[in-house]
């Protein structure tokens, strides 16, 4: 191959707009490296993009596409390599796009932009055509191989230290902001948010030199990859007594809180990983459990986990130093996705580089693929296959999962255990995939 690997990132979501050009930022700098934005649902903000490229004027501004406007870029450029920080559900439908476009397939990368444990079968199962699977601990990269193999699929996991940690020191000390990381999808319920605001703002109260922001990825009229039922700021005018001045709700880059920050607390974000990586305490909030649903069983076994009272003191706490080499701090010489992916493209010189056959989600045929675009893009697939397909389709979709769901209940309770992972993330993609007001 002459010149450079040229690599292209195709990015829809603010968290993976963020991640996809934080992880082209660890390729080797002779790379050429792009960013592309895909227009969906999920199209980030102009003030969401800008607090996702935070620090990254390298890269330029991204521009946006469609998903035809991708296929020609594909055809005029043919890059060498694709990386598609996407969610899930896309992930086929622009795999496609690439191999209808380009002349000789590319290495397409995918991967997860934070925390991915429990390793999760839809995961691995809207990725199963990718070349290589990008994870970012040496747990996650054992139990999603353990997982793949237990499905059949045959997958390439890659490890790469998590893009957008921080290499600097942190900012105000004890004295600085405490920052709620907040999450669209736990804490779920409208009461369990109001709780978890009354400790902040009780928090706020007995500390007043000291501001409690609580971190939002978006405000209102913005999209995000998962939807959000109560948005905190609404729920701040619920509080009683009244929220103190100095608990605020505000966007913007984690980066630049954290920078100012004393604390850490939120319940599974991955911006207590970057905190870490600050010498920040942390607090992972245990009050509501801890479980898959929460997404928060990876911090099990690192002594950050703690509860109301510790959140309204002000005790905050360290890892254990011997959780963290297992999770997500492993040594930069481990890190092995590049290699990776030049032994592909190796593999892509020689000519004998079959695209994977999907193995779920494949039966149908055209009105498949097409049902596949419109549920992915939304208002932003015009096509009339698309608008025909979810019509046939989605009924069907919702029968197909009450046929599954009695299936479960007449199984033996290992069995259906072992499934309760495939409906969470079932439910998962439906919420991902709500089209938002804009």
């Amino acid at each position: 191959m002459s010149g450079p690997t040229r690599i292209l990132a195709i990015a829809d979501s603010d968290s993976y707009v963020k991640w996809g050009a934080a992880l082209l930022a660890q390729a080797p700098e002779d790379w050429e490296r792009t960013l592309l934005v895909l227009a969906s649902p999920v199209l980030p903000s102009s003030d969401q993009l800008d607090a996702a490229l935070n620090g990254m004027d390298h890269l330029g501004a991204p521009t946006i596409v469609d998903l035809s406007a991708l296929a020609v870029r594909i055809s005029k450029t043919q890059p060498d390599v694709v990386l598609l920080s996407v969610r899930g559900p896309l992930v086929k439908v622009v795999v496609r796009a690439v191999v209808g476009a380009a002349r000789v397939r590319p290495v397409i990368v995918s991967g997860l932009p934070g925390i991915s444990i429990p390793a999760t079968r839809k995961a691995i199962a809207h990725r199963a055509q990718v070349d290589l699977f990008v994870l970012h601990s040496r747990r996650e990269t054992r139990e999603f191989s353990a997982l793949a193999e237990r499905m059949g699929i045959r997958q390439i996991f890659g490890l790469a230290t998590l893009p957008f940690l921080p290499h600097k020191s942190p900012g105000q000390g004890q004295d600085g902001d405490v920052i709620f990381a907040a999450q669209a999808k736990v804490p779920w319920e409208k009461d369990d948010r109001l709780a978890l605001l009354s400790w902040l703002a009780e928090s706020a109260r007995r500390h007043p030199y000291r501001r409690v922001v609580v971190k939002v990825r978006a405000t209102r009229g913005e999209a995000q990859t998962h939807a959000e039922r109560h948005d905190y700021a609404d729920l701040m005018t619920e509080l009683d007594p009244p929220a103190p001045q100095n608990l605020v709700v505000a966007g913007g880059a984690m980066s630049e809180h954290l920078a100012g920050a004393a604390a850490l607390v939120t319940i599974s974000s991955t911006a207590a990983i970057e905190a870490i990586a600050l010498d920040m305490p942390v607090v992972i909030i245990d009050d509501f459990g801890v479980s898959a649903a929460l997404i928060n069983t990876v911090f099990e076994g690192s002594g950050l986990f703690g509860n109301s009272a510790d959140i309204v003191e002000g005790r905050f706490k360290r890892p254990n130093r011997g959780w963290l080499e297992d999770n997500y701090f492993h040594g930069p010489d481990q890190d092995d996705w590049v290699h990776g992916i030049e032994d592909l493209l190796v593999q892509r010189a020689s000519g004998d580089f079959e695209l994977k056959p999907l193995k779920h989600g494949a039966f149908g045929g055209v009105l498949r693929r097409a049902w596949d675009r419109k549920r992915a893009l939304g208002r932003f697939d015009r096509s009339w296959s698309g608008s025909i397909a979810l019509v046939i389709g989605t009924p069907a979709r919702w029968a197909l999962a009450v046929l599954r769901r009695l299936k479960r209940m007449m199984r033996k309770p290992a069995a259906a255990r072992q499934d309760d992972e495939v409906l969470t993330t079932e439910q998962e993609d439906i919420s991902e995939l709500v089209e938002q007001p804009r």
